[in-house]
């Protein structure tokens, strides 16, 4: 019984906290509100008893259609709840408490929606009273209602100007985090292509080289022999598996697009130049170490690193010097790229304009357990650092 009790008690207050919101409630309760009150000074109020209860629910009920109709409806309520209260106020001296009331919100229904002029408008006859009406209780109430009114309008004014700049905000920010994701999965999708290129490479040489030994080596132990033949099988079915996988993915990205073979280290010279002409800036390119043939995939990334630094280079500090500097380790790569621009403080490239391709570079170096810095240059300007680890298996 008790369980039941609370359900239905708790059914009962929904019920009113869904009543007290409905768009009704409020002027019917200031319309009840106004004809007791009109009734109370019937003595004090001109003209007849009909036309003063006329004067008090024209005054209140129109709010009902403010508050829940369409914005033509509602321009046309609040229209006629202001004629009426003015009506109400300056020949019959009838306005009632629950009539500036419903005036009050009429006006910050108006300014919340947008209608800022019609709820400016509403306001001017109560100033026109409050400075040229009559001496007494009729201006006072004027200069009152115009200052509450103009407060309520300025009220929601305001609270429509908040709402509409972080619903701008809101679709802002959510177009800049769908441009970084579109742009990081466009990044992606390159690097899964240019992955897919040198693993396919190396599989098939795995597969090849497995079957050859088996097929040409003399006396080779049956044990051996079916060894062999499970490390090519095992080497088509991942490549058949990755392909499966990319295939897709590469079919879509490269429809219409000229293919041609991976860059590497050693298309370097051919980027730099392109830099020169398309910058009109001094690039250097800066070799240390010894020079060694790396793993296609070691050379594709640092290749894109460099790529993507040169473009931003060029966007954010055009005509700037910029060094390109490949440093040859025994079990890692060193790239980097440094400009003498304005250096990042200056750079503003807007909401996910530049942060794709850092994360893009960034990615790249992860593939292969290397690392990214990305900063000022202690010597002026911004730098762009990374260390690609190959190791002797990485070599060619």
């Amino acid at each position: 019984m008790s369980a039941e009790t609370g359900d239905v008690t708790g059914t009962g207050r929904l019920g009113v906290l869904a009543a007290a919101r409905s768009p009704r409630v409020l002027p019917a309760v200031l319309a009840v509100l106004s004809v007791g009150e009109a009734q109370v000074r019937g003595d004090g109020m001109a003209g007849g008893v009909a036309v003063v209860l006329l004067l008090a629910l024209g005054s209140t009920l129109p709010l009902a259609l403010v508050l829940g109709a369409e914005r033509v409806t509602r321009a046309g309520a609040a229209l006629t709840l202001s004629t009426v209260g003015v009506l109400a106020l300056l020949p019959f001296r009838t306005l009632t408490v629950g009539g500036v009331v419903a005036q009050l919100v009429c006006v910050y229904v108006l300014g919340r929606t947008g209608a800022t002029r019609l709820g400016g408008l509403l306001v001017v006859p109560y100033v026109v009273i409050a400075l040229l009406g009559p001496q007494g209780v009729i201006r006072a109430t004027g200069v009152l209602v115009a200052t509450l009114a103009s407060a309520a309008a300025a009220t929601g004014i305001a609270q429509h100007a908040r709402t509409t700049a972080l619903a701008h905000t809101a679709t802002e920010q959510a177009f800049a985090d769908t441009l970084l994701d579109h742009a990081a999965r466009g990044e992606r999708a390159r690097i899964a292509r240019e992955l897919h290129d040198v693993v396919a490479h190396h599989i098939s040489m795995i597969a090849v080289q497995a079957e050859t030994a088996r097929l040409t080596t003399a006396g080779m132990p049956a044990e051996g022999a079916a060894r062999l033949l499970a490390i090519g099988d095992t080497a088509r079915g991942a490549l058949t598996e990755m392909r499966r996988l990319l295939g897709v993915l590469r079919q879509d990205a490269d429809t219409g697009v000229e293919r041609r073979p991976q860059p590497g280290l050693g298309q370097l010279v051919e980027l730099i130049d392109e830099s020169r002409e398309t910058a009109g800036s001094r690039t250097r390119l800066i070799v240390g170490g010894q020079v060694t043939p790396l793993d296609p995939g070691v050379e594709v990334t640092a290749y894109r690193i460099v790529q993507e630094a040169l473009t931003n280079a060029r966007r954010h500090a055009p005509g700037a010097a910029v060094d390109v500097e490949l440093r040859y380790g025994t079990a890692e790569l060193l790239v980097r790229v440094r400009d003498n621009g304005p250096g990042p403080r200056l750079r503003d490239p807007g909401p996910g304009a530049d942060r794709h391709g850092l994360l893009g570079m960034r990615e790249r170096a992860a593939t292969l357990g290397g690392t990214l810095r990305t900063g000022p240059d202690p010597g002026g300007g911004f730098l762009v650092e990374a260390r690609l680890p190959f190791g002797a298996e990485a070599l060619r």
